[in-house]
């Protein structure tokens, strides 16, 4: 348990004090998000904030990991790299879709073929048990891949993505301690650690964005914690700690960045547009339409998302598949609602 806190601790510390000199060096060499049609933003503001929390989260991992007990983590640092690599380059020159869907191809093939990182079972759902080899890394591979983008998907308001990924890591890493896994409690609280860092100043009035660094960092080390949240309940199915319907309450702890991301591509192609064209239909852009500013919207979606997690918690005895229907259902009403109420003022508003 201690290490899980000297973790945080060590990546907060670090993330905290490397942020001002990163905005320092983006302002004077001009390395700023600009503002624009689908930003959020008015002003210039510097993007390399995940280049701070990507160092915070790796040198508190090295410094505190017990190596004997993790030794799958040298393939998990290689992915982070991999990512880190990409994002910074995205940030700094933007690269085409295809090229970043690649590298993280490449980074979600090594966590499942060298790090085991990897969807065996279903538990049950729709009669399904475990899965054949390839139906694992199939789903796996699908399952890391969604999980990043949708946590770079609704980075799109000052202190969503991190706020989200914080009560993620911290919900996650708490169970693990209470598993005595503290290699992976030790990844949770250090991404929590560093990223509460970086929230300082990314609240508004934000003096830095994370950027693609950042989110896709915060994705997939959430990716890795889901995973392996749902692949001890294998080991462990007796503990007093273990859920039932563990597929349903994962979905239940990540249920903002999923939905949202499950929803706008469902719109997107309904509407006949590429599910990766980019608008303003995500949750927290509806929000900003209907007169929040960015810090009600981000407070607001996290209480939603702490709902649903107490939600899952307390209803995991209906099964995963009536769990899972039951979460989508709330989620879809919820969302509906909040686009009838948008739709509504802006109807007001233009005949007014």
């Amino acid at each position: 348990m201690y290490d899980a806190i000297l973790a945080f601790l060590t990546a907060f510390t670090l993330t905290y004090f490397a942020i001002p000199s990163i905005i320092h060096i983006a302002i004077t060499k001009n390395l700023c998000d600009e503002p624009g049609e689908r930003r959020s933003h008015v002003t210039p503001t510097p993007s390399l904030g995940g280049i701070a929390i990507f160092a915070g989260v790796i040198f508190s991992i090295i410094l505190w990991t017990p190596f004997y007990a993790f030794g799958d983590l040298q393939y998990i640092l290689c992915a982070f790299i991999i990512l880190f690599l990409i994002g910074a380059k995205d940030d700094i020159a933007p690269i085409a879709p295809r090229k970043k869907l690649i590298g993280q191809i490449l980074a979600a093939g090594i966590l499942v073929f060298k790090s085991n990182v990897k969807l065996t079972s279903l538990y049950g759902i729709m009669g399904i048990g475990d899965l054949p080899e390839v139906a694992s890394v199939i789903l796996s591979i699908f399952t890391i891949l969604v999980i990043v983008n949708a946590f770079n998907l609704i980075d799109g308001i000052n202190g969503l993505s991190g706020s989200i990924g914080t009560l993620i890591s911290i919900t996650l890493g708490t169970w693990f301690l209470l598993m005595q896994r503290i290699e992976l409690a030790i990844v949770a609280y250090a991404l929590a650690g560093a990223v509460i860092a970086f929230l300082k100043y990314n609240y508004t009035p934000a003096k830095i964005f994370m950027g693609d660094t950042g989110s896709l960092l915060i994705g997939l080390t959430c990716s890795i914690l889901t995973i392996e949240f749902i692949e001890l309940h294998k080991e462990m199915p007796m503990s007093p700690y273990a859920f039932k319907a563990v597929p349903a309450v994962a979905f239940g702890i990540l249920i903002l960045p999923l939905f949202d991301t499950l929803r706008v591509f469902i719109m997107r192609a309904l509407k006949g547009k590429s599910p990766l064209h980019p608008d303003r239909t995500h949750i927290h852009h509806l929000l900003l339409d209907y007169g929040l500013t960015h810090m009600q919207a981000t407070a607001l979606l996290v209480t939603v998302n702490v709902f649903f997690i107490f939600l899952v918690f307390g209803l995991q005895g209906l099964g995963s598949l009536n769990l899972m229907l039951v979460v989508l259902g709330l989620a879809i009403i919820l969302s509906t609602i909040l686009f009838r109420l948008v739709s509504r003022k802006k109807l007001n508003k233009s005949s007014s």
